[in-house]
């Protein structure tokens, strides 16, 4: 559905609705057509016309989907692990009848390595930037031009840990970025070696590139990787490990026919509006691969068991959504037959859940969200399943439509379930006896935050706008300024350490946003719609809410925004009831559909000490925009 008439604006301005609508004309101009055959509703599809790029055709389920390698650390620090991790560029065969694809790594893997931290034990990472001097894929300069020094020789980069309880200097604010080996710093650079306290709840924790203005380019290229974080709780649950223990991170690729990364750089004259007066390259509004990539190959299969499985499933992709299911297949006829086995879920973002949720229907997972899911096979024993997804490219929730499927990717990945005779040796049959073991009811303790709790309630806008060359902006703003704010305006939202906040987002476009804040993890209070909420009422009307879904209860660090709706969040800032940690200092909030922050759907906030006395950390967004170059020697 694209018409925005039909969507309960309640009392949006002219310029709001226009601006609504014209997401769904414009948002869609990246990545490729499918190889698969094009339906009615496709062809019918204006954004579908202006998708000309198509991946090679390759065989699919020929590869097994590889596990990535867990990094060890290359020695101590001030009595902790220490890591030096490396970004480099490297060859990847993503699929066996592709030439191997020149990616960007940590340590020379795509996706890079698995860091396995635990709770309580904190470990500090020197992220080496060692890539070439020219960017693999071509860099548009015009977006952040007085604020990102282009000139400057070298590849931008900077790492966050996405999920990270962490001290302001570690996080990987998108001005940190540096070059290689240091050479060149941004403003907001602190440290060489980034500290991570892991002070927090057991969790799916992931690493990825957060240079402002080429993070879709970095992230893309190859740059990201899981963090697991392990508690003692958590190991005492008996819950499926080892090779009963499989992190899954989903994205979409597109190739050309050497099989080298496809990335879309221009904007359809017809879409800008404007003829040809955009640049070349030209950012686009959002990306849409034609091939599922799953741990770094191309349409995989998975070999498991009759037993249970514990999935940790990361969104990995620029912009793409899941809606995710098992699915029955005949692997000769290509067609999908009945349900498969359910999800289990046990956690989210930020850790386990209070209780195992089962997903009654399918699972939904934005870009960068992850979900902690236990499969179990047993009854599956000799059959094939199909992880099968129905998200459509232009994501609107309950609002897709046909029309919105510009860009399919529905078989995501196979998974092949042994028979008895086949499911293994001696160690497999004594771990498979351990993972077939019920889910226990009780999982952690989650404690609740409650609207008593809120300090400052903040009402929030996602909104468009239109640049000088007729190009889609995306950005954030406030009730004072609906319109929007550029990500170096000053910053808005300034939370004292201890308080708890209410954010309330009012998605004022016509599609699907994730949005994720830095350091925090926050509780969802419910949705309503948009035209039925006045963000000048004292007090929000909790039976007009819809509540939480499963998958969206505990602690959550990405929450889905959808057209016309209100997400309502509740926010503390430090440690709570035992869990996370106090932190002060200037963080990020934004869309995490990485063609969005890039360009312009990033602000920052700054969290203030309870003492007036202390510093006050918002003047850290205000820092000189001048690159440095780092005079440290080591």
């Amino acid at each position: 559905m694209s018409d925005q008439a039909e969507l309960p604006l309640g009392g949006l301005s002219r310029r709001e609705v226009v601006l609504a609508t014209s997401v769904a004309g414009v948002s869609a101009l990246a990545g490729c057509m499918s190889d698969e055959t094009p339906t009615p509703e496709r062809e019918a599809s204006p954004a579908a016309t202006v998708t000309t790029h198509s991946s090679p055709a390759l065989e699919r389920w020929v590869d097994e989907v590889p596990r990535p390698g867990v990094v060890d650390p290359t020695g101590e620090k001030d009595g902790q692990p220490y890591y030096e991790i490396e970004m480099s560029e490297i060859e990847h065969q993503l699929h066996r009848d592709l030439p191997p694809t020149t990616v960007w790594g940590y340590d020379g893997q795509f996706p890079g390595p698995t860091i396995e931290a635990r709770q309580g034990e904190p470990i500090s990472v020197r992220w080496q930037n060692k890539l070439p001097d020219e960017h693999l894929l071509p860099v548009d300069t015009t977006i952040h031009s007085d604020i990102i020094p282009y000139e400057t020789p070298g590849v931008r980069t900077v790492t966050h840990l996405h999920g990270g309880n962490i001290e302001s200097e570690s996080d990987g604010k998108s001005q940190a970025w540096y070059t290689r080996d240091f050479a060149a710093t941004g403003p907001e650079f602190e440290q060489k070696d980034y500290h991570y306290v892991n002070d927090q709840p057991a969790a799916t924790l992931w690493y990825h590139d957060h240079a402002l203005g080429i993070t879709r380019l970095n992230v893309y290229a190859g740059l990201a990787g899981f963090y697991l974080l392990r508690s003692d709780e958590e190991d005492a649950l008996e819950l499926p490990r080892g090779e009963y223990e499989v992190p899954l991170v989903l994205q979409d690729r597109s190739f050309s026919d050497d099989g080298s990364l496809f990335y879309p750089t221009a904007i359809a004259d017809e879409q800008s509006g404007r003829g040809d007066s955009h640049p070349e390259p030209s950012i686009v509004p959002e990306f849409y691969g034609d091939t599922s990539v799953v741990n770094g190959k191309a349409w995989p299969r998975l070999s498991v068991g009759p037993t249970s499985y514990r999935f940790r499933l990361l969104n990995g992709s620029n912009s793409r959504y899941y809606n995710l299911t098992l699915l029955e297949y005949d692997e000769s006829t290509g067609e999908t037959g009945d349900e498969g086995p359910a999800f289990a879920q046990i956690g989210n973002d930020g850790g386990l859940l209070a209780e195992p949720v089962p997903v009654d229907d399918r699972l939904e997972i934005g870009s960068g969200q992850r979900a902690d899911v236990v499969v179990d096979f047993s009854e599956y024993a000799g059959e094939t399943l199909l992880l099968h997804n129905d998200a459509p490219a232009l994501y609107r929730g309950d609002q897709s439509s046909a029309d919105d499927d510009i860009v399919p990717l529905h078989e995501i990945l196979l998974v092949d379930v042994a028979d008895g005779a086949d499911a293994g040796g001696e160690a497999s049959e004594a771990g498979a006896e351990e993972a077939t073991e019920n889910l226990p009811n009780e999982l952690t303790r989650v404690p609740d935050i409650t609207l008593e709790d809120v300090d400052t309630k903040r009402y929030l806008t996602l909104t468009a706008d239109q640049d000088e060359h007729g190009r889609m902006v995306h950005l954030l703003g406030t009730e004072d300024e609906p319109d929007g704010l550029a990500v170096d305006d000053p910053v808005t939202e300034e939370p004292t350490v201890g308080d708890t906040e209410l954010w309330s987002f009012a998605n004022l476009t016509d599609m699907s946003h994730p949005m994720h804040l830095h350091l925090v993890h926050f509780q969802l209070l419910g949705r309503q719609p948009l035209g039925e909420y006045q963000s000048t009422e004292d007090e929000i009307d909790l039976d007009a809410l819809e509540s939480p879904k499963a998958y969206e209860q505990g602690w959550n660090d990405v929450i889905t925004v959808h057209p016309a709706e209100v997400v309502h969040i509740l926010v503390h800032f430090g440690e709570y009831e035992g869990v996370f940690n106090d932190q002060t200092g200037t963080y990020m909030w934004h869309c995490h559909m990485v063609e969005h922050e890039d360009y312009d759907m990033m602000r920052p906030f700054a969290v203030r000490p309870a003492s007036e006395s202390e510093e006050d950390p918002a003047s850290e967004a205000q820092g000189e925009t001048e690159t440095r170059v780092a005079s440290e020697s080591d």
